[in-house]
């Protein structure tokens, strides 16, 4: 999709009749409403659905079960019955501001699939500046979420507001410190660039590159769960102390709004972790073709479902922090992002520049990626055998049907 307003006008000549401005204009809007509707809103959903399984695993129990086959139409029930409630505006609020805040926050997501590729080529544009448009077009997040809460005219909303802007605002400088090894290597601020500088094996993948990379990868996924307000990190929230923080007063599809961006803003992290540091779509197909000067369009298709797998892993990842860790404090979490990510930030940073001169004068730094790889292979190794350690100390029983 790269330069499909091209294809289009030039397989469609009645298009070349009319402006290229509205031609354009018209192809955007329904790009956008696709993405909307079947992507966005759908993933959305079968995200909630999913995560409260999951969850219901993780704590023994069973989770949504009744409507539909295994629950699964359980998120197209609560998306009714928001749809069915009144929408309620507080009385003392400033409604214009309260009525458009859900809004604010859900494009600052929602603006960001832009630049999110999902293939080789297979990306809505492909701007040669798409992880600055990824940093600047978040920020409105910020700017919903402080509407949100000064608007609700509640102390508690407001101080939910202010809670989640200082949280966004602070790890967004970890976060946008942790991709400049990334552009460094690369040369590129293009999504697709970094993806093809990167190879299709994991020991290619730029989070196994050098040691500061590395670093990088666990700054960079650790901040997004941050800025998206997920378990651990989900002050603004707080239930016990806030009543719900920053949406306490909403109701109706307006409070659905923000649950929506927050469950579809999971695909976004997962997919920029998978385009950063984890290979994007590179397959081994990939590289053959460009060996041989080959492009077969079922290399595109494979390369489109290896990293829509990868960013789905990465979303049941998350899924599966949010359940296990508690909720840190405040100053717990701020002491995380000023005390450690950002100092290690600086230094990933400083250390990729001299990693690439010595790399040049000595080439054999180039095989640390694989003793890398090799570590990277035993953290999940080692939280396998802690979950196995566990069960047997609690003689917990192990089902592993997930339809029970």
């Amino acid at each position: 999709m790269e330069r499909l307003a091209d294809y289009i006008v030039y397989n469609l000549p009645f298009l070349q009749q009319i402006p290229r401005v509205i031609v354009d204009l018209i192809i955007m809007l329904f790009f956008a409403t696709c993405m909307l509707l079947f992507w966005v809103a759908l993933f959305a959903g079968i995200t909630s659905w999913v995560e409260r399984r999951v969850a219901g695993r993780i704590q023994s129990r069973i989770g949504p079960n009744r409507v539909g086959p295994q629950g699964f139409l359980q998120w197209i029930a609560d998306g009714l019955k928001c749809f069915l409630k009144e929408d309620f505006v507080p009385a003392a609020a400033d409604k214009k501001l309260f009525l458009l805040a859900p809004y604010i926050v859900f494009a600052g997501m929602f603006a960001v699939f832009v630049v999110v590729p999902f293939g080789d080529g297979l990306i809505i544009s492909n701007l040669n500046i798409g992880i600055f448009y990824v940093l600047a077009i978040s920020s409105l997040v910020v700017v919903g979420i402080l509407m949100s809460g000064w608007s609700s005219n509640n102390k508690w909303s407001l101080l939910g507001g202010m809670r989640s802007a200082a949280q966004i605002v602070s790890y967004e400088i970890p976060v946008s410190l942790a991709i400049l090894p990334v552009i460094l290597l690369t040369g590129s601020l293009g999504m697709q660039d970094i993806i093809r500088a990167q190879g299709p094996y994991p020991w290619q993948w730029f989070a196994f590159h050098n040691p500061f990379t590395f670093i990088a990868f666990f700054i960079f996924f650790i901040g997004a769960l941050a800025e998206g307000n997920r378990t651990p990190f989900d002050i603004p929230e707080a239930e016990s102390e806030l009543v719900a923080g920053y949406n306490t007063e909403y109701s109706g599809m307006r409070f659905v709004f923000f649950f929506f961006a927050e469950w579809a803003n999971l695909y976004i992290i997962a997919a920029l972790t998978v385009t950063l540091f984890l290979g994007g779509w590179n397959t081994p197909a990939h590289l053959y073709t460009n060996l041989f000067g080959l492009l077969h369009r079922s290399v595109d298709v494979a390369g489109t479902f290896v990293f829509i797998l990868k960013s789905l892993f990465l979303v049941f990842v998350i899924i599966w922090i949010r359940w296990t860790l508690p909720r840190l404090r405040v100053d717990q979490m701020m002491d995380v992002c000023w005390k450690y990510f950002v100092p290690f930030s600086f230094a990933n940073i400083v250390g990729t520049i001299i990693w690439m001169v010595l790399a040049d004068a000595a080439p054999v730094l180039g095989y640390v990626r694989y003793i890398l790889f090799v570590v990277g292979l035993m953290v999940p190794l080692a939280i396998a055998m802690k979950i196995t350690r566990n069960f047997r100390l609690a003689k917990s029983e192990i089902h592993l049907n997930p339809f029970i």
